[in-house]
């Protein structure tokens, strides 16, 4: 099936608290039959409880044409959404800002859902997002942990454990962590989130390209 995900800008602005980071990621969406929808989500380090936002627009100019806004949070060792009044962002192929009542009796929801799932499983930032929302941990090399190597080696284990590896090998001073702490360091790590289970991938510096096996 030919589903076109686009990201496209990201925002990011420091909190007026120092607390954290409010993140905001936009993109396009084109359907099979080429249909559209505009996408925005995003999450804030330092809010407590994690939980992520993410805006749907679909139809802009059309009489059904309407904005969509949930909330991405943790259940069951993954993750869920939730339908909110409160909007979230505009977005370009958005129409008027639906609640959640109404947005239940939309007849596009279904599409709308589907939107929501290709968006999370093809938008890097979106994988980011999901660590955050879920607080993934990983095992990082004291190296990596101090931020005296970058990471060059990251496996995904059988276990479902991350390994976060510089260029010492990993011995038995291991530090436990959060992923999406890493990830706020080096945003790069974003092209190896999608990581199988069982699967790794390499780089021979910060600025080359990973190699996934």
């Amino acid at each position: 099936m030919n589903v076109d995900v686009i990201p496209g800008r990201m925002i990011e602005v420091p909190m007026a608290d120092a607390s954290g980071m409010d993140r905001r990621a936009f993109g396009e969406f084109v359907g099979p039959q080429g249909e559209l929808a505009s996408y925005a989500l995003g999450w804030t380090t330092g809010s407590d409880p994690h939980a992520g936002r993410i805006t749907i627009g679909i139809g802009v100019g059309n009489p059904g044409g309407a904005t969509f806004h949930a909330v991405v949070f943790p259940h069951q060792g993954s993750h869920a959404y939730g339908l909110v009044d409160d909007p979230f962002e505009q977005v370009p192929q958005g129409g008027p800002d639906l609640t959640a009542e109404q947005a239940r009796a939309h007849e596009d929801l279904p599409f709308v859902w589907w939107v929501v799932d290709r968006v999370m499983e093809r938008d890097p930032r979106a994988w980011w997002m999901r660590h955050w929302v879920v607080g993934t941990q990983c095992i990082q090399t004291a190296e990596v942990f101090e931020q005296q190597e970058p990471i060059l080696h990251v496996g995904h284990d059988e276990d479902g454990w991350w390994q976060l590896i510089g260029s010492s090998d990993a011995g038995p001073g291991g530090k436990i962590g959060h992923l999406w702490h890493a990830i706020d360091e080096d945003p790069t790590l974003q092209d190896v989130l999608d990581l199988p289970v069982g699967s790794r991938a390499t780089r021979e510096g910060v600025a080359r390209m990973w190699t996934k096996t």
